[in-house]
């Protein structure tokens, strides 16, 4: 069809151009305006008759879109609608060809769109049932126009020729233009090659061409179906300029994109093509790589002295406060406050730490490096960790509340004597890893900048952010160690250590009660009963005095492994919660959910949150249940969009990407003076959120927030 419609341009049209010349201006027939807010429209042809014989005319639809208002090409991504037209009520009609001139890119509701702006005119080839005989075109016309709102336009437009053969230079110099930018087929484009590949979690599109003639400032727009958003391109020219290299995240996209890419590029106003690309199975290489924007030392000075301070923030977090419980209760148990024991206690458990860390920092690099999507905090959502945490919470727990004491068997007790602590520094140092891992979750507030700024740069970068996280966790512990005399201020003891083992007891076992809670919505119920099934039994084996300790501890690990075990491999498909009747009505999260209430004019506040992120339940509990946010809400026009992030959600991931962020909390405010979103801070604030809104409608409700408040 596009070849036909090259030649129909270079055919049909270039003579009537010239019989216009040699004719001169002569008022050809159009169609009544259509006028509205955004747009003039009309029907225009090249005749103002029908010539004798004629079995096909040219004619056009003119869309004349007012300033910062636009239109969509044929595939209009993931939130446009592109124009359509019906011809059913036209009389000597057989056929319609309606023609797309190349589009241009825009950006609407954060999201690259493609279409049209200023004046736009669509070839029509008429095709006549009766050549040479009066025609009329009836054309009911449907398209989307969109500014800061989208407004859906249907008019109806008519336009009667009757007898004639006299040529209108103006219409026809202006559906010549438009019928040079239509994209020319594949066998006169003069390319060569193109190949095109899609991953198969549906991220990124790779698009490769060679062309016989060089590329000066070329763009791309590839065709994958309906319902397909793709991000920003990255292009990139080799081979003299010859070879065209593309790359394009795809934001959102059907469950299976099986159509073969159809790749449009235009090079300047007068030159564009189409052609259908080949799908390759792997990855195609850039022809150059460009070099990445290292950060200067200041900046990595700074960032990784806020990583400094976050790391030591976390530490009077709630989701530290078991981990220095059980760090309290070792050394309660050492009631001689042996300086050399304490010292290296604390330095082991400041081991433990930067263990973690640097382990994990190794694995963000990998998976970075994989080319995958990685986070802060994800652990949370992997039901054999929250298993794990569960298990070690709960065994910890018992031993507090005195159901069974630790003890290593002789042997292995006599050979870690010399190694500077009753039963050595292990205990310590894992319980600073175990502290680290339960830190995640608090982190955010924060890390935010320093952790989005480790996982979006070098391995090296992530290297020094998280070595400062960690030395900043690990600072009270280091303090300690370099001034054991500060463990003489502690207490004597006596029987409030009792007291304080048990408190600390309640605090894992509340902390245990909150991950099944984590875990019933990444797994379902079926994963925390076992879990807390055989975790239990792990426990009341490890109490019963009367059984021998090689077979006690035997059933206990068993049960334990067979606890950890459980979580994964009894993962429901989709666990649901069941919502209070109070709750406040949440949507599910849908990305171009957001544009289309946005472009009706609507207000969307975006929650990500999870159940294991505790900051998140923070800034529900204290200011979006609360008045006056809560009402600001549920107020008309205003829709409120959670994105459960508990389960690992790809949609999420690239949602967040696309914000430089790698972690939770994340609030955004869309309306239509805010298309693109006001990115709220993690910690939230009823100000923040209430001008947010009013900013997002274009309304100042400054003065209402501040009388309610």
């Amino acid at each position: 069809m596009i070849d036909c419609l090259l030649i129909l341009r270079r055919v049909l049209l270039i003579p009537f151009v010239l019989l216009a010349v040699v004719s001169g201006s002569v008022a050809a027939a159009t169609s009544a305006e259509y006028q509205s807010a955004p747009l003039t429209a009309h029907l225009i042809s090249v005749q103002d008759g029908v010539p004798e014989n004629t079995q096909t005319l040219s004619a056009g639809l003119h869309l004349q879109l007012n300033e910062n208002w636009k239109t969509y090409w044929r595939s209009a991504g993931e939130v446009g609608i592109p124009p359509s037209v019906e011809w059913s009520g036209s009389e000597n009609v057989a056929d319609v060809e309606f023609m797309w001139p190349a589009p241009t890119r825009f950006t609407a509701f954060g999201i690259e769109n493609f279409g049209y702006a200023g004046d736009v005119v669509f070839p029509l080839r008429i095709t006549l049932k009766d050549p040479g005989a009066p025609v009329t075109l009836s054309a009911q016309v449907k398209l989307l126009v969109c500014s800061n709102v989208c407004v859906p336009e249907e008019f109806d437009l008519s336009l009667r020729l009757g007898r004639g053969n006299v040529i209108d230079s103006t219409s026809a110099g202006l559906i010549g233009t438009f019928s040079e930018r239509v994209p020319e087929g594949a066998k006169t484009s003069g390319v060569s090659e193109a190949n095109a590949f899609i991953d198969e979690d549906l991220t990124e599109l790779i698009v490769s061409l060679r062309v016989d003639e060089p590329l000066q400032s070329p763009d791309v727009f590839p065709e994958l179906g309906m319902g397909v958003a793709l991000g920003k391109p990255d292009i990139r020219l080799g081979e003299e300029d010859r070879l065209l290299w593309a790359r394009l995240p795809i934001l959102s996209s059907n469950t299976d994109v099986t159509v073969a890419p159809s790749i449009t590029v235009t090079d300047g106003e007068n030159r564009a093509f189409t052609i259908i690309a080949d799908r390759v199975a792997q990855g195609i290489a850039p022809p150059f790589e460009l070099a990445a924007t290292t950060p200067d030392m200041m900046e990595l000075i700074w960032i990784a002295a806020i990583a400094l301070l976050g790391g030591l923030i976390l530490n009077v977090m709630p989701c530290v406060l078991p981990v220095l419980s059980i760090k309290v209760s070792s050394v309660l148990k050492h009631t001689d406050h042996d300086t050399t024991r304490v010292r290296f206690g604390f330095v082991a458990a400041s081991a433990g730490i930067m263990t973690f860390m640097w382990g994990l920092a190794l694995v963000l690099w990998a998976l970075q490096t994989a080319g995958l999507s990685v986070g802060w905090g994800l652990q949370f959502q992997s039901p054999l960790f929250l298993a794990a945490m569960i298990a070690v919470l709960l065994v910890f727990s018992a031993n507090l509340f005195g159901a069974f004491e630790f003890a290593l068997p002789h042997g292995m007790q006599t050979r870690l004597a010399g190694a500077g602590g009753r039963n050595g520094y292990s205990a310590d140092f894992f319980t600073g890893m175990f502290g680290a891992v339960m830190a995640t979750p608090c982190s955010a507030p924060f890390l935010g900048t320093a952790v989005a700024f480790a996982l979006a740069g070098r391995g090296v970068d992530i290297l020094i952010v998280f070595t400062s996280l960690g030395l900043g966790l690990a600072l009270p512990y280091l303090v300690i160690a370099a001034v054991p005399r500060l463990v003489a201020f502690m207490p004597k003891p006596g029987r409030w250590m009792l007291i304080i083992k048990s408190v600390m007891g309640v605090l894992l076992l509340a902390t245990a009660v909150w991950l099944f809670w984590v875990l019933d919505g990444v797994a379902g119920l079926a994963s925390v009963i076992a879990v807390a099934a055989l975790s239990g039994l792990a426990v009341l084996i490890l109490s019963l005095p009367n059984v021998q300790s090689q077979f006690r501890w035997s059933i206990a690990i068993a049960s334990l492994v067979l606890a950890i075990a459980a979580g994964p491999i009894l993962q429901q498909s989709a666990p649901a919660r069941s919502t209070p009747q109070l709750a406040m009505a949440w949507i599910a999260f849908d990305r171009s959910e957001i544009a289309k209430r946005v472009s009706a004019g609507e207000v969307v506040f975006v929650d990500v949150t999870a159940d294991w992120c505790l900051t998140c339940k923070a800034n529900k509990t204290l200011i979006i249940d609360r008045e006056p946010v809560r009402s600001a809400l549920e107020a008309p026009g205003v829709t409120a969009m959670q994105a459960d992030w508990t389960r690992p959600d790809t949609r999420i991931s690239r949602y967040l990407e696309s914000f430089g962020r790698y972690g939770i909390p994340f609030n955004a405010v869309y309306g239509p003076s805010a298309p693109n979103g006001i990115v709220l801070s993690e910690l939230l604030k009823t100000e923040d959120v209430m001008n947010a809104l009013a900013q997002a409608s274009g309304r100042d409700v400054s003065a209402k927030v501040a009388g309610q408040e």
